[in-house]
């Protein structure tokens, strides 16, 4: 008798209870919110020196690529003042020649390191009148001279050459162009003396 009751409560069916799912226990966000936390950058600076800091590295890779971009001679990247055909043709046209007024900065650091020589006083008077009296006039008339023909030169020259182009200030930008060390000229050259494009750097 007591072995059928515990064999027919082994049989009965467990009754199986479904435990209630618990919530999440906090309001379901709304969709812009959700969408918003998912466009906001991974690295967002978490305080003014951190955004002040991602600014400055920024600026710097900005400039770095401008510059970058000037040394190769492309025009996105120069400034206002250096674009346009008008202009480069008349970069290139001075590139492409030694002319007198090149010099003039040279020649003005040779004078002042002879002002500075301690020679003898017997000679020191002739090294004067040599390198001021004579040499100075003679390289700023050069440099004038020089000065008046390129800016006529290239203006007349690019007027031939663009007929429906702004020409204002090519002439002096010319002349100035002529005024300054090969090496220090920016934008860079892109031709020789003599008319040859500059090779590519290695």
């Amino acid at each position: 008798m007591f072995r059928r009751t515990h064999a027919a409560a082994d049989d009965a069916p467990a009754t199986a209870t479904d435990p209630k799912p618990a919530g999440k226990g906090r309001p379901t966000p709304k969709r812009r919110d959700a969408e918003g936390r998912r466009r906001q950058p991974v690295n967002a600076p978490q305080n003014r020196k951190e955004a002040y800091k991602q600014l400055r590295e920024r600026q710097a890779s900005d400039r770095a690529k401008a510059r970058e971009g000037m040394m190769r001679g492309d025009e996105r990247y120069f400034p206002a003042r250096d674009r346009g055909p008008a202009r480069r043709f008349a970069r290139d046209w001075v590139d492409s020649r030694r002319l007198v007024s090149q010099y003039f900065l040279p020649f003005s650091l040779v004078i002042l390191l002879f002002t500075w020589i301690p020679f003898p006083p017997q000679v020191q008077r002739y090294v004067y009148e040599a390198v001021i009296v004579v040499g100075w006039p003679l390289m700023m008339v050069g440099v004038l001279f020089t000065s008046i023909w390129v800016s006529w030169k290239v203006k007349k020259l690019a007027a031939e050459k663009f007929p429906g182009e702004s020409l204002k200030g090519v002439g002096f930008y010319a002349a100035m162009r002529a005024l300054q060390i090969r090496k220090l000229r920016f934008p860079p050259p892109q031709f020789l003396p003599g008319g040859k494009p500059v090779p590519p750097k290695k």
